[in-house]
């Protein structure tokens, strides 16, 4: 049986109070109550003294996120974990607390309440609140930019094995991640392929941290300095941009894909994988997204139309959008 649509009343309050879950979620998150239960139920008296934290204010977050699924409370008053709560360890498999930290941190939720601005004026808050734009900040501060590519490689780590088996990659011989991040995506392409090899492409502090080591490709995977606003690595059939164009502009997008279209060999190539806004009214995690990069960025998500016009403007030709067994769509380019 289908459940009861809210009443109008108590969706608006729902929807109104949803920022308090996502505070909430942050705070247990940041404080590590999740590592604390590993072991097992505890009472919040035990968990405060644990942390250093009151056990009063502790135990009203963690009633809260009880009540959505997230720990539970037992009828001696201890909280435990449930396998939503589990993925707030970070040592959990398909561990999501990196990702929590990351968007809810203020360089998404300071702008997100200013989003009447946004509307207003068509320009995001984001470089009035933070003194620079979205990208430049990240790089003057060492810890915001940790925590954005932590958490991104954590949100990835989610989709990247079936983004990868979404697509044949074995008719070509190279392939270069743009803005590949820590080589999530990339690790997933070559294992399947044992054939292909690969650039790992992104600015040198991203490059640091890179998994390509970690996983035993060193031989077959290169990484490359540079900044794909101004030129990519040539010569290879496929470049990848994983979330990357819903990141800018259009017009900005169209020199991204230029310069693709530029690097690539005869018959390459160009994987866009973004989300695929459809029509009408059903929900969808691109609508969501697409406000957050309102708020905080120039980018947008995009319909396959939007993607059809930026491709002819660099170019290229959309040949076919697939779908994946995630969020993501791969739309793929040609010249």
């Amino acid at each position: 049986m289908a459940s009861t649509p809210p009443h109008p009343a108590q969706l608006i309050v729902d929807l109104g109070f949803g920022f308090i879950l996502s505070g909430a979620l942050a705070a247990v998150t940041e404080l590590g109550v999740a590592e604390r239960l590993a072991q097992g139920p505890k009472s919040p008296a035990l968990l405060a003294e644990e942390l250093g934290a009151d056990a009063s204010s502790l135990f009203r977050a963690l009633r809260l996120l009880a009540s959505v699924g997230v720990f539970t409370e037992d009828a001696e008053g201890r909280f435990g974990l449930t396998p939503a709560a589990d993925l707030l360890r970070a040592q959990a498999p398909g561990s999501l607390r990196d990702a929590v930290l990351m968007l809810t941190q203020k360089i998404f939720w300071a702008p997100t309440g200013e989003l009447a601005e946004m509307i207003r004026t068509g320009k995001t808050p984001f470089e009035r609140i933070f003194g620079k734009p979205f990208f430049d900040y990240l790089a003057s501060d060492a810890a915001a930019g940790a925590t954005f590519h932590r958490g991104m490689s954590s949100l990835s780590d989610l989709e990247d094995g079936p983004i990868a088996r979404s697509y044949d990659f074995s008719p070509f011989q190279k392939v270069v991640d743009v803005g590949g991040g820590h080589g999530g995506l990339l690790i997933e392409v070559l294992q399947a392929h044992p054939m292909l090899r690969g650039v790992l492409f992104d600015h040198a502090h991203v490059l640091a941290e890179s998994r390509i080591a970690r996983a035993g490709l060193s031989d077959r995977c290169e990484h490359v300095t540079g900044d794909f606003l101004q030129a990519v690595p040539s010569g290879a059939g496929v470049y990848v941009l994983k979330r990357i164009l819903h990141d800018w502009s259009d017009e900005v997008c169209v020199s991204i894909l230029r310069n693709c279209r530029s690097a690539m060999a005869e018959g390459g190539r160009v994987l866009v994988i973004d989300t695929v806004i459809p029509p009408g009214n059903a929900p969808h995690g691109g609508k969501v997204l697409d406000v957050m990069m309102m708020a905080s960025l120039q980018g947008r998500e995009r319909t396959e139309e939007d993607f059809r016009k930026l491709f002819a403007q660099a170019g290229l030709r959309l040949s076919r959008v697939l779908p994946t067994p995630t969020a993501m769509s791969i739309t793929e380019a040609v010249a």
